[in-house]
């Protein structure tokens, strides 16, 4: 179990975060959308998350959004490396009714996003774009190298809700154990 916490002017943020668990869920960010997305995070890539977040979400989600992903990447972070005896790599395309959106990702522990799921407006009161505030904080602090790509869709909750479930299940095929595999690089470290 791993947990940290981030406490800054803008956010109080608190997780704990069981990466080998059965993907039960206590999210509360004060964020309906967003709780919902990262509900569907831990029951699909089979990581029991319990996160709290208090933000300055009278000024907008954003602070928010972007400090869950760096505290949720630190805690992957601290419970992926060093990496050993795991596949490495996962992919994923999920499908929700039009919307289908591929993820495909590396436990390299260097971080990289390409994020194309393109979309303007909002899903209730979040703010698309937020969405790929919170993949690019979470990756960077992770050290995790991750493609998150729309193939189709015209419905952004679907396409959103597409997009944490790929990215959910990737991770959790990246981290399917495997003796085998060792220290999966040629470098012999990652």
């Amino acid at each position: 179990m791993q947990t940290v916490q981030r406490i800054t002017k803008e956010t109080q943020i608190s997780v704990e975060l069981e990466i080998n668990g059965t993907g039960t869920a206590n999210i509360k960010t004060g964020i309906g959308f967003f709780d919902h997305m990262l509900e569907a995070f831990a029951k699909h890539s089979f990581i029991d998350l319990t996160l709290s977040c208090k933000g300055d979400t009278h000024i907008d989600f954003h602070h928010s959004v972007e400090d869950v992903g760096i505290v949720l990447g630190q805690a992957l972070r601290a419970s992926i490396y060093p990496i050993e005896c795991v596949e490495r790599y996962g992919n994923a395309v999920v499908v929700m009714d039009e919307a289908a959106v591929e993820c495909a990702l590396d436990l390299s522990n260097r971080a990289y996003l390409v994020y194309e799921v393109d979309m303007e407006g909002k899903v209730g009161e979040f703010d698309v774009e937020l969405a790929e505030e919170f993949f690019r904080a979470l990756i960077v602090n992770a050290g995790i190298s991750a493609h998150i790509v729309a193939r189709r869709g015209k419905n952004k909750h679907h396409l959103l809700e597409a997009a944490f479930k790929a990215f959910a299940v990737a991770l959790r095929r990246s981290l399917v154990k495997n003796e085998r595999a060792g220290i999966p690089s040629t470098k012999g470290v990652l």
